[in-house]
């Protein structure tokens, strides 16, 4: 009999030395414009038409359907009678309410031009009535079924709001108030308490008023360049304080107060203000310096009850999810608002082609298809000039059938040198990977990511694995 030789035991593969183990973004947290190469992996350097609505995940923002058709021009003015009732103003000069299927004209003959501003009152009146000025064609009103001009305010009132059971508004230079409860009279200067009253407003450049708000615990008044708050509740006690000199509001409807809180529109940023004194701050929007560099005297800020919506006036919307564990920024695209209002808690918007749109939980944009793209920052190793060989990317996301997405990689940390990689059709409503090829930037110390697509998509999950390479 032979003898026994045991079989040699098979060594096992040792790893390679330095490959890491997946690495795993499944929480989005909106733009950063700051350096792309230190911000957090959750942040995307540019993005379009995302939202953090099923947030940690990233979706396409829900779209639109439009209120009847396009008219006369651009939409110069959005409104709400006792939430019953939906207005709006147009680019050929008619005041109109919404039917449900129709805009039936309440008057005609109005300014093609002049943006509207508008309150609700009562006062001394039989019920509350939408009070609404242009600084053009004098003060109105709409009682429920008429609309009509009323009162001896000057003609080209403006800005108009509520406060302290009066009526406000600004022409050129001077703050007026209607008469106590009296939203027809404001010109009694009797030396009581219920008088009118008026003011010349002062500013270091000369300013004109441009804003009111009557929405936080004082009135608000802000020129291009400033920020005031008047004080007291009678007009014997009334007095103005500068709240700041070196920002203001850049048009009446480039403000809005959400939650008592006002978000405010001006060319070196977007600003948040509490009333009672407060230094305006934009802390909060300061992640997004880069993409305010463009607001102008367009600009245009909305709200419900979870976003702060602030077109620049040029090119983005700039949406603030303000929710406790998100509180991050998004840009938005597909069209130009010149107005925004909160109707049966739903967001409406006047657009700059006449149209009324309604955002809505819908997956598209009055049946078209949304487009939309997300960049990542660019990644690298834990220390930057280490080498690094990129072994697997894949994504995790839900594409329904009808949807298409495009991954593109860049070898650089910014610019617009992204190379088409991956084209994915979608197939159902399940989550499913989607390797990413990366034979082009394998070596490649810098790695960006964007991915763009044709309608409603869900991004879950965005993985890589890299080996680290020796340092020398």
């Amino acid at each position: 009999m032979g003898k026994f030789v045991p079989r040699p035991i098979p060594e096992i593969a040792q790893p390679l030395p330095g490959i890491q183990e997946p690495i795993s973004i499944r929480q989005w947290l909106g733009l950063n414009t700051f350096d792309p190469l230190n911000i957090s992996d959750s942040q995307f350097t540019d993005m379009s038409n995302m939202t953090t609505d099923d947030y940690p995940a990233a979706t396409v923002r829900p779209g639109y359907s439009v209120l009847g058709s396009a008219i006369g021009g651009k939409v110069l003015g959005v409104a709400v009678w006792k939430d019953i009732e939906l207005h709006s103003w147009f680019g050929d000069g008619t005041w109109r309410k919404w039917t449900g299927s129709t805009w039936t004209t309440l008057k005609s003959g109005l300014s093609t031009t002049a943006m509207w501003s508008w309150t609700s009152f009562q006062g001394n009146l039989d019920d509350i009535n939408l009070v609404a000025a242009n600084g053009v064609d004098g003060l109105h009103r709409y009682d429920g079924s008429t609309v009509q001009t009323f009162s001896d305010a000057p003609t080209n009132i403006n800005f108009i709001t509520t406060y302290q059971n009066r009526l406000w508004g600004g022409s050129g230079k001077e703050l007026h108030a209607s008469a106590l409860d009296q939203p027809e009279a404001w010109n009694i200067f009797g030396g009581t308490g219920e008088d009118s009253f008026v003011k010349d407003m002062e500013s270091i450049r000369g300013e004109s008023i441009n804003s009111l708000s009557g929405s936080l615990s004082k009135l608000v008044i802000g020129m291009p360049n400033s920020i005031h708050e008047l004080y007291g509740a009678l007009p014997s006690e009334f007095t103005v304080r500068l709240i700041t000199e070196k920002e203001g509001t850049a048009n009446n409807r480039a403000a809005v107060v959400q939650e008592s809180t006002m978000r405010f529109a001006h060319q070196t940023g977007i600003f948040e203000y509490l009333s009672g004194g407060m230094y305006p701050d934009k802390t909060f929007s300061e992640i997004i310096d880069k993409f305010t560099t463009n607001i102008n005297s367009n600009a245009v800020m909305g709200s419900d009850n979870d976003k702060t919506y602030c077109y620049d006036g040029s090119s983005r919307i700039l949406v603030y999810d303000a929710r406790n564990g998100v509180q991050s920024w998004l840009s938005w695209s597909g069209y130009t608002p010149t107005c925004y209002t909160i109707f049966q808690h739903d967001l409406y918007v006047g657009d700059a082609t006449g149209r009324v749109l309604k955002l809505d939980n819908s997956q598209n944009d009055a049946g078209a298809p949304i487009s939309w793209y997300l960049v990542t920052k660019a990644f690298t190793n834990p220390v930057m000039s280490q080498r690094q060989r990129w072994l697997k990317m894949w994504l995790y996301a839900e594409i329904p059938v009808g949807t298409t997405i495009n991954i593109y990689l860049s070898t650089t940390k910014d610019g617009n040198d992204f190379n088409l990689v991956h084209t994915v059709v979608g197939t159902g409503t399940k989550v499913e990977r989607v390797i990413i090829p990366v034979r082009s930037v394998v070596l490649e110390n810098t790695v960006r990511v964007k991915i763009s697509g044709t309608g409603p998509a869900k991004i879950h999950e965005l993985v890589r694995q890299v080996r680290q390479l020796p340092l020398f």
